[in-house]
This record gives C-alpha cells, structure tokens and sequence, in this order.
C-alpha cells in the first residue's frame, strides 16, 4: 500500500513521547522483538499475548496504533477488527500476519486497517505504518476533543437560543423564527447575537459549520414555550 504525501508528512508530525504501540501476537519472541523495534525510534510500547489479555488492560491515554496479528488462539484479528467497527470503537490497526491471502487483506482493508504486513515483515515498512496510524488517532482526538468543547460551549445556551440558532444554520429568516416562536423580530435578533457570542461563531458560515459537526437540527432541542 502507498502512503499518501500528505498523510506521511501529518505521520512525522506525532509526538513520540505522546504515542503508544500496542502489540498484540501469541509469538512472544516476535513481541519482544517488536518491543525493541518501537523503543529504537523512542515509541513507548505495550505487549499482549492474546487480545483477552489487551482488553483486561488500562488504555492509554494518547494517540494509539494496534500491531495486530491476524491469527490468535480464540478470537483471531479480524474478529477482533470487526467487533471494534461494531462498537464504533476507532482504533488504527497495522495487520501482521504469516498467513496472509487477498481475500484476508482485502476484508482487513476495507474494514479500514492501516495496512496488512505479511511476515517475515521490513522493520521500516512496519515503522511507516505504525506513523500513519499514530497520525489517524491522533487526528481523530484531537476532532473529538474539538468537538467537546463546542459542545461544551452550546451547552451554555438557554433553550430558546439553541433553537434560534439552530433554525438560522437552517436558513430561517428571523422574521420567520419570530413568527414561529411567538415573539418579536427584535427579541430573535437579541438572542442570535448572544448566542453567536457564547459558542464563538463569528459568521453565519461558521455556526452552519458548528451546528452541522454536532449534528444539531431545529427540532433536535426542546423549544421553548411562547413569550
């Protein structure tokens, strides 16, 4: 598989310090050895003989890459990929493997695997992948905490002014929000400035930006009663 440039140079991007590996394989010499390989090149590094063993642990708390082998007594890797996906649960995988075939690569792929590394595996084609990974979670963190603290900002709002706000993103006239809402023009507009002043929105595009990354609608809050 071929890294985007873009994607690499984001890749090169992560804090070693701030990133973690974790190995999952029933090998215990190859874990060993791929401890060793992370700590060469500063990445801090967590082994597990089985994934039963992996989910009795405490998950670190940074962004975070799976070297997963895909055969593993009980529950094999794809297994594993695949409860993840259900679970909603993102989590950037580098597949390893000695058994490897194309219909396995491609389920892995698709399922949104980093890359799938047939053994015995190039130590700098597994460190590629292990950076892209690091580079996905990270990305996906630092979304969600984005998303957080918008969250946190809208949560600020009285009633009546989540649904102003979010019936302008829907591009609702203020006389008509007004109308709707029983009250004045004026009364809309007071309540959009304010509004637009807690969550930080300093146009119309960006509030349809916020609302639409929250996934808010004008129905979504409870509305207010008239007056």
């Amino acid at each position: 598989m071929r890294f985007s440039t873009d994607l690499q140079s984001r890749a090169k991007t992560v804090p070693e310090a701030d990133a973690c590996v974790v190995v999952i394989d029933d090998d215990l010499e190859l874990r060993d050895s791929l401890g060793r390989l992370m700590r060469s090149v500063g990445l801090r590094s967590e082994q597990f003989g089985s994934i039963a063993e992996f989910l009795e642990s405490e998950p670190a708390d940074c962004a975070t890459c799976l070297i997963l082998d895909v055969r593993l007594p009980g529950h094999s890797g794809l297994d594993f990929q695949r409860d993840l996906v259900a679970a909603a649960v993102t989590l950037p995988i580098v597949f390893i493997t000695g058994y490897g075939d194309v219909p396995m690569s491609v389920r892995a792929m698709k399922a949104g695997a980093v890359e799938f590394l047939t053994k015995p595996i190039r130590e700098q084609d597994l460190l590629d992948a292990v950076y892209v990974g690091l580079a996905k979670d990270r990305e996906r963190r630092e979304n969600q905490a984005a998303v957080s603290a918008l969250r946190a900002r809208f949560d600020l709002l009285t009633a009546r002014e989540r649904v102003i706000l979010t019936q302008v993103a829907e591009g609702r006239l203020n006389k008509q929000i007004a109308a709707e809402m029983g009250i004045t023009e004026t009364t809309v507009k007071v309540h959009r400035s304010n509004a637009m002043r807690k969550i930080k929105a300093v146009s119309l595009a960006e509030l349809c930006r916020m609302v639409e990354k929250l996934n808010l609608t004008a129905h979504s809050p409870e509305r207010p009663k008239n007056g």
